[in-house]
């Protein structure tokens, strides 16, 4: 009776014994599964994944500096997308000529609603100042060299910018590193940035307008 008792209490034992290894192990996969946390906003732009956004290291007052500039191009999102929900509605067989024409129906009804438009209403003099120090780092990095020789080499040096004017159409628009826009402020879908030589722009895609510009954005 005794040892009957014995391998009872033993039995009880390897069956703890198991389900403690077994809560161990799941408790163990649980963790696994977990999302690693993102990288903080200090990390270096040239060390994120293209998914990530790496907007800084900023202090408190360019990063005020960055959300007021983007407040306004904000308002200007919304004033476009007022503009061109007038517009007449494009089939959907349009033909080349009549995308075109909707372009410039927009682009036009753009640049009557800002005619006061000037260089900074929406990157700000002070926003230039961080986006040109946020763009020395990475164009001062290990790749630096190399990204702005391709950048500089899809378009042409001496262009001459304007505010609410149309983007040259014998101009390609360049292509913008990951890195960049891993570290400038998010745009919204009716908005790009774009390097035109030296010049970073605010391209507004659906009007081909130049919604505003920072001369000399790229550094030396």
């Amino acid at each position: 009776m005794h040892e009957q008792r014995s391998d009872m209490s033993k039995t009880r034992y390897r069956a703890v014994c198991c389900a403690a290894v077994f809560l161990t192990w799941t408790a163990g996969c649980d963790r696994r599964k977990e999302p690693s946390a993102p990288p903080a906003t200090s990390a270096s732009p040239t060390d994120a994944k293209p998914t990530e956004r790496v907007v800084g290291p900023l202090s408190p007052e360019e990063a005020a500096t960055l959300s007021t500039m983007n407040d306004r191009v904000n308002a200007y999102v919304e004033l476009h997308r007022k503009l061109e929900a007038d517009l007449p509605k494009l089939p959907n067989d349009a033909t080349p000529k009549q995308i075109d024409d909707n372009q410039r129906m927009l682009e036009k009804k753009v640049r009557e609603a800002r005619a006061s438009a000037r260089q900074g209403d929406l990157v700000t003099p002070e926003a230039r100042v961080v986006i040109r120090r946020l763009l020395a780092t990475i164009f001062g990095g290990p790749d630096g060299k190399q990204l702005k020789a391709s950048i500089m080499d899809e378009t042409p040096a001496g262009v001459k910018l304007a505010v609410n004017g149309r983007y040259p159409d014998d101009v390609p628009l360049s292509t913008i590193p990951p890195q960049v826009l891993q570290t400038l402020p998010k745009l919204s879908e009716e908005m790009e940035y774009r390097f035109i030589g030296d010049a970073l722009i605010l391209l507004d895609v659906h009007a081909h307008v130049i919604a505003d510009f920072i001369p000399d954005a790229m550094p030396d």
